[in-house]
């Protein structure tokens, strides 16, 4: 007869191997007495104990300290080499894929600088983790492999009967239990702009049948705007972004997650050529991510969320509206790239769309 099994809520905690130290923490410890040790042998015969104990104890305890310590639940160690790493990164970076160029000859003539600049700017090209969007709405990353991204619709919890919410949760958890590959549910929060809504209220309001709508499409305009003053309003949107290694799957361990040696003897082995068999490799992952986000369209399905994948465009929207949330001006799939060329005005219809009116169809176009 089979017993039940207890799982940690927290499990993405590391495992810890002695005296409630993770591998991790044991490795730093490990090298910095294994050194110090070694320092000790090779200086003990000039060098007096209390004199070589003033580095030592510095160096001792800066390791505990970092082996140790955290930071909003995050090792110091780690925070450490995230700030090494930012601190090593150009402060300015670029989009440009095919690298820095130097500026044109007749515009290097042009410039006149009576000094030297004293900052010493130097602009690098900027390495994102996405190379690209096909057609179909597929992330390429890479040596990482291709990803998708599907919006959903959400379901009110509190409101269903404990029945039904049992239901739901035995739902979910049979979706969770068939995942074989990484899967994110994230959870995005943008400002709100009702500037359309508003603008096309009142647009349409003398078109009404009767006076006494007219007026309370003016007056509902009027609340919107004033709303729209006086408060700051937010949107979420819930994104399921479904990730796929190049190759074969990931093996997993006995808990069906990810074991992290072979995630990295996986990561190894990915094909980084870019001929004909990358190219099949490639076209094998986005058939199997395409077949997983079926699965997940009909395991979702009957707890009424329904979930939508992304084209090209609104794929592309997202990741720009990642990139620079605090943008002005909403990134759509109606943005010119990188790489078009504009030969004529933009006009109304195909200007950007307001990102209040997102995943709602509009006068008959899908908007972000």
């Amino acid at each position: 007869m089979t017993q039940p099994v207890r799982i940690p809520a927290d499990v993405d905690r590391e495992d810890t191997v002695l005296a409630s130290l993770t591998a991790r923490q044991l490795m730093i410890l490990a090298v910095t007495g294994i050194v110090l040790y070694g320092l000790w042998s090779l200086t003990r015969a000039f060098v007096p104990l209390p004199v070589f104990l003033i580095p030592a104890v510095p160096i001792g305890a800066t390791a505990v300290f970092l082996a140790l310590g955290k930071r909003d639940g995050m090792p110091l160690d780690r925070l450490m080499l995230a700030a090494l790493r930012q601190h090593m990164t150009p402060r300015h970076q670029v989009a440009a894929p095919e690298g820095i160029r130097p500026a044109p000859a007749w515009l290097a003539r042009q410039v006149t600088e009576p000094e030297e600049p004293t900052g010493g700017v130097a602009p690098a090209a900027l390495q994102l983790p996405a190379e690209g969007v096909s057609e179909t709405g597929v992330i390429d990353l890479g040596s990482d492999g291709v990803a998708v991204v599907a919006v959903c619709s959400t379901v009110n919890f509190a409101l269903r009967t404990p029945a039904e919410q049992d239901s739901l949760v035995a739902a979910f958890g049979r979706y969770l239990h068939s995942l074989t590959a990484p899967v994110q549910v994230l959870i995005r929060t943008e400002r709100l702009d009702l500037s359309a809504q508003i603008g096309e209220l009142r647009q349409r309001a003398p078109s009404l049948p009767h006076p006494a709508l007219e007026a309370a499409a003016r007056e509902h305009a009027d609340y919107l705007a004033q709303l729209g003053e006086s408060s700051d309003l937010l949107c979420r949107q819930v994104l399921l972004v479904l990730r796929e290694p190049l190759g074969p799957g990931v093996p997993a361990d006995a808990l069906s997650g990810g074991s992290p040696l072979a995630a990295f003897a996986h990561r190894r082995k990915a094909p980084s050529g870019g001929g004909v068999e990358d190219h099949a490799v490639r076209r094998a992952a986005e058939a199997r991510l395409i077949r997983r986000i079926g699965e997940a369209v009909e395991l979702l399905g009957p707890l009424g969320v329904v979930v939508t994948p992304l084209d090209a465009g609104q794929a592309t929207a997202v990741l720009a509206a990642a990139c620079n949330p605090d943008s002005f001006l909403p990134p759509t799939s109606a943005l010119a790239g990188a790489d078009d060329v504009i030969t004529t005005a933009a006009t109304e219809e195909d200007g950007p769309h307001d990102p209040s009116s997102s995943w709602t169809e509009r006068e008959g176009r899908d908007t972000l």
